[in-house]
């Protein structure tokens, strides 16, 4: 049985929908599929982005920044735009049946000390973390009351 697909989107894939991917990743557990996107990627996941997930436990450094249109002739269930930008820009994907927004904060542009810019990684990490795994308790929660009707 093919799991359905969650996309995390984001303008540059560099930052919010890599932590969105692998903060759901992890709380969904085998049952979904979860991919991020750009509608423009930067080329790179931002260090500072994997050094955030590593504290928390997760490695992301296998991630890289791909463009939303790899997605398009795939069936995606539900589509999470985690920015203004994404959210405007994205298409309707074949089989999507959700669509959610979340927007954050863009932590690229956190500015100051090196300090400063990392503690802003770590507030963006954790609103997404709180979004996310709320989100992940209430997809899994449904799926298992539909298991059982």
């Amino acid at each position: 049985m093919t799991r359905p697909l969650i996309l995390v989107l984001c303008t540059g894939n560099s930052c919010r929908s890599h932590l969105a991917e692998a903060i759901l990743r992890r709380a969904l557990g085998d049952a979904y599929e979860v991919q991020s996107a750009g509608s423009k990627p930067a080329g790179y996941v931002h260090p500072l982005a994997l050094q955030v997930l590593k504290e928390s436990g997760l490695d992301a450094s296998a991630h890289h920044s791909k463009h939303l249109n790899e997605f398009l002739n795939r069936d995606v269930e539900t589509v999470i735009t985690v920015c203004g930008n994404a959210d405007q820009a994205c298409p309707i994907f074949p089989g999507q049946r959700r669509r959610h927004h979340f927007p954050f904060d863009d932590p690229a542009h956190a500015t100051g000390s090196p300090e400063e810019q990392l503690a802003v990684f770590r507030r963006v990490r954790d609103e997404i973390r709180a979004v996310f795994e709320a989100y992940a308790a209430g997809r899994l929660d449904q799926a298992q009351a539909q298991a059982q009707a």
